[in-house]
């Protein structure tokens, strides 16, 4: 991908918590289309709420940006599921758009988006509550094992966005660190010493996944994804 590549937003969503799965925890994770031109400012989307403030949103996870096209690849692999929700917001994002994926998408790259100017500072990492939005136990480890996960933006700087303004790619820092290569790192090769000592070097990674990368260098043991992956009882 060149530094003119461009892409159009299809939609911007916001959404509010409510209550949601066991023990009606709070969530945020139902995102809803807007029409209206949006404030971006360094802690999001104006409107958009974030029910757990220790795993969602903050400087670092300020907007997250989700692949349209994986949408029709779920309907396949899980038909189970209801086709509405099988939909752009369907996963919590605020931004989506086509042709822009996991494997394109590299940490530390710098977009124009709408007005604003943001860069990619991880990706996600799925939890319970999208077995819950999908009635489907095993999604987020499918999810996390498929690595179509979606990213996180942080802003640089503030503007404003609205469905049918371009994502554009200003600047490339880090080229050999796809998203996809990154969570194959982290899930699937996970104890590779020489890929983790690797990643912890791209100064871009926001600090919980550098956090997480050094945890695991110091120990050589992958932490516990049971409590995030698995629904709660």
């Amino acid at each position: 991908m060149t530094a003119s590549a461009v892409y159009l937003i299809d939609k911007v969503m916001t959404g509010k918590a409510v209550p949601f799965g066991p023990k009606d925890r709070m969530s945020a994770i139902n995102k809803v289309p807007v029409s209206e031109t949006l404030q971006v400012s360094k802690l999001g989307l104006f409107g958009d709420e974030q029910a757990d403030p220790r795993h969602h949103g903050g400087p670092e996870k300020a907007i997250h940006h989700y692949a349209a096209d994986h949408y029709a690849t779920w309907a396949d692999e899980f038909p189970e599921i209801d086709a509405n929700r099988l939909s752009a917001g369907g996963f919590g994002e605020n931004i989506s758009t086509t042709g822009l994926s996991e494997a394109e998408v590299c940490v530390g790259d710098i977009y124009q988006l709408g007005t604003s100017l943001v860069q990619v500072s991880q990706g996600r990492q799925p939890c319970w509550k999208l077995n819950v939005r999908f009635d489907v136990p095993k999604m987020a480890a499918t999810v996390q094992s498929t690595g179509r996960t979606g990213w996180y933006y942080r802003v640089l700087e503030e503007g404003r966005v609205q469905a049918g303004d371009n994502v554009s790619l200003v600047e490339r820092i880090n080229p050999e660190w796809s998203l996809e290569r990154i969570q194959h790192v982290l899930y699937v090769d996970t104890l590779n010493k020489e890929a983790l000592e690797a990643l912890i070097g791209v100064k871009e990674l926001a600090e919980n996944w550098q956090a997480l990368v050094q945890k695991r260098l110091e120990r050589l043991e992958v932490e516990d994804w049971s409590s995030r992956l698995q629904t709660p009882a």
